[in-house]
């Protein structure tokens, strides 16, 4: 297993206590593209945020590679999608490219940035700022971003959330597309059945719990 996590537990305090994941545990295997779906406010972002090692969490374990989660991870094994891009409008696609690798403080040539934006179709777009983008572009800048430091396991948020339907599904069948290419574990927060079902595996999240969906 790249991932391993087991009974994890997140608590918020304000404005009243409340328990938004309680005992929630789940393995991903190398390859392996797994949905988590659930009602808004069941605490899907939340969960995907303390995997990815974004967020603390109060009580449980997460492993990686057999060893505990810390936070150089975030960089070196994690790769992450998100549903508002969160680019660097004024940087050029190349720039915000490879910008984990400045980051993480690992040497980068702009060729490997070049090469990435190639597999999503923006050589072009390159030298582009990112703010001359449409939204599908930018998003395909986001995924060449997340797979900038070679990650074992890429995480997305409503990957085409923000995305017209023409714009969503070229997004998404791009996505599965380097998921298989680059031989990478996905674990994608989603409202989209239709695209939970291209996971090998659909979990949903519901009153803290994380269960095996049944279609």
């Amino acid at each position: 297993m790249i991932l391993h996590a087991t009974n994890i537990k997140k608590t918020f305090l304000h404005p009243k206590k409340s328990v938004l994941l309680n005992d929630v545990s789940l393995s991903v295997a190398a390859g392996e593209s797994v949905a988590i779906t659930g009602r808004s406010g069941e605490g899907k972002t939340t969960l995907l945020h303390i995997l990815g090692g974004l967020e603390p969490f109060d009580e449980g374990q997460i492993l990686v590679h057999g060893k505990p989660l810390h936070p150089e991870m975030r960089g070196t094994k994690f790769g992450f999608v998100f549903q508002a891009f969160h680019l660097l409008e004024d940087l050029s696609a190349l720039d915000n490219v490879l910008l984990p690798a400045k980051i993480a403080r690992r040497p980068v040539s702009k060729e490997h940035g070049l090469k990435l934006l190639e597999k999503v179709g923006l050589s072009e777009r390159a030298n582009f700022p990112v703010k001359l983008l449409s939204g599908g572009e930018r998003q395909r800048v986001a995924l060449a971003r997340a797979l900038c430091n070679n990650p074992d396991i890429l995480f997305a948020d409503e990957p085409s959330g923000n995305l017209d339907p023409e714009n969503a599904m070229s997004v998404n069948n791009l996505l599965f597309d380097l998921v298989a290419s680059e031989k990478k574990a996905l674990i994608l927060v989603t409202h989209d059945t239709t695209l939970a079902a291209r996971c090998h595996r659909t979990l949903m999240l519901s009153n803290g719990k994380l269960v095996e969906s049944i279609s």
